[in-house]
């Protein structure tokens, strides 16, 4: 469920009108719902309740710091992947003890970055990382608390750029091998376990492969315990789908993935961590776009956008479907024109959707892209010299410009040309 809904044949998010907001900063834009974020956080929250546990939100998903803030303000803790979403989380008010570092290429100086700055845990992804940890834990003199993350070799059944439990994938250090891993983690004095870490994927619509990786995880803890390793977290990842199409399969519930989490692991007594990104994100987010031209070709209509690919990736990276709809609602029984939806860009790739049912169009006519929260404005680029486009946050009748649209100016002036040029 989100908060953008048509009021009086106008599209809203929440109290406040889409074109309003428009009318106020431009187009393209993002537009985000703090109810729908809120909402969906505590979803996730209460899924786990009865048991020890902390709700990590995937930075990457969607890393605005007001978004940030006000998840970190509800309790929300965050999972981070390089120094910078680091720093974003910690510039947001999040402590660093509700801080998880993930991700598979950490850096020396990250690692000193966040060593210095407080951090839960990190997740261990490779031997030579966890000896270049420990060596630099070493040399800061402090112990760095650590999981390791699992291959467990389970097919996710998703797009396969998003896949990260098989064991062809970069992710991790295969299941199979992880005794001997632990092991040499208990001589190194740098380095304390805590516990277990496993991710298998993104957009995952039922729950079975997360049940086949857990269980397997359960295993791996009773047997870590029995030679002697104190595990007592237990770092789920996240993964978790949201409905692209209004009309599709519901993926599951976060209640029943919670649900299944307790009937997994909840003998084991260990604290749980979950990494939401998308599911929270995802649908508490619309890209807000205006058509330039309606083109007339041989066998087709373009809906020429002034949004692109450079301002939302996933079609052009992942076939990903959004569904799109005006922001005037079309009165009931008008037939629905055809169009190709594209953006400006020159590139045959910079194509949002084909042969899409849609009210007919005209030139200053907006659209919004739904579920486009997540993986939308952290993916952008100033691919042809588009500047990144503003970000909005609407809170009941109020709504605020979280990150301006640079100037040309702006843009051009973060070059430099050298003196002998």
């Amino acid at each position: 469920m989100d908060y953008f809904l048509y009021k009086d044949g106008e599209l809203f998010a929440e109290d406040v009108s889409v074109r309003e907001i428009t009318r106020a900063v431009g187009t393209p834009c993002y537009i985000y719902s703090a109810r729908t974020l809120a909402r969906h956080y505590r979803l996730f929250d209460e899924a786990l309740e009865g048991t020890e546990h902390l709700v990590c939100y995937a930075v990457k998903a969607c890393s605005n710091l007001a978004v940030l803030k006000l998840l970190g303000d509800l309790g929300a803790g965050m999972d981070v992947v390089s120094g910078g979403e680091y720093m974003r989380a910690k510039a947001a008010g999040v402590p660093g003890d509700r801080i998880v570092f993930s991700g598979i290429g950490k850096t020396r100086e990250e690692m000193e970055l966040v060593l210095k700055g407080g951090i839960r845990q990190f997740n261990l992804e490779s031997e030579p990382e966890m000896r270049l940890l420990n060596q630099v834990a070493l040399e800061l003199g402090v112990v760095a608390p650590v999981t390791v993350r699992v291959n467990p070799d389970v097919d996710a059944k998703t797009h396969a750029k998003i896949a990260t439990g098989k064991s062809e994938n970069k992710f991790g250090i295969p299941i199979s091998r992880a005794r001997e891993v632990y092991a040499e983690i208990a001589k190194l004095p740098g380095l304390k376990v805590v516990g277990i870490d496993v991710h298998i994927g993104s957009q995952l619509t039922d729950l079975a492969p997360y049940k086949a990786a857990y269980q397997k995880v359960a295993e791996l803890t009773e047997e870590l315990r029995a030679q002697g390793h104190e595990i007592t977290r237990l770092d789920l990842g996240g993964g978790l789908g949201i409905p692209y199409e209004q009309n599709n399969d519901r993926p599951p519930l976060p209640v029943e993935y919670g649900a299944m989490v307790k009937e997994t692991l909840g003998h084991l007594d260990c604290e749980i961590e979950i990494e939401p990104g998308r599911l929270i994100a995802g649908n508490a987010g619309i890209l807000v776009s205006e058509t330039i031209y309606v083109k007339e070709g041989e066998d087709r209509k373009f809906l020429i956008l002034d949004a692109a690919m450079n301002d939302l990736v996933r079609p052009a990276m992942y076939e990903a479907h959004h569904d799109i709809v005006p922001v005037m609602e079309p009165a009931p029984g008008v037939e629905p024109d055809r169009y190709d939806i594209v953006g400006p860009v020159c590139e045959s790739g910079d194509t949002f959707a084909k042969g899409r049912d849609l009210a007919t169009m005209e030139p200053g006519d907006l659209v919004a892209f739904r579920s486009a929260g997540a993986y939308g404005a952290v993916m952008a680029s100033e691919y042809n010299s588009r500047p990144l486009i503003p970000e909005v946050l609407v809170q009941g009748d109020q709504f605020a410009v979280i990150r301006a649209r640079p100037t040309y100016e702006e843009m051009l002036n973060r070059d430099s040309i050298p003196e002998w040029l």
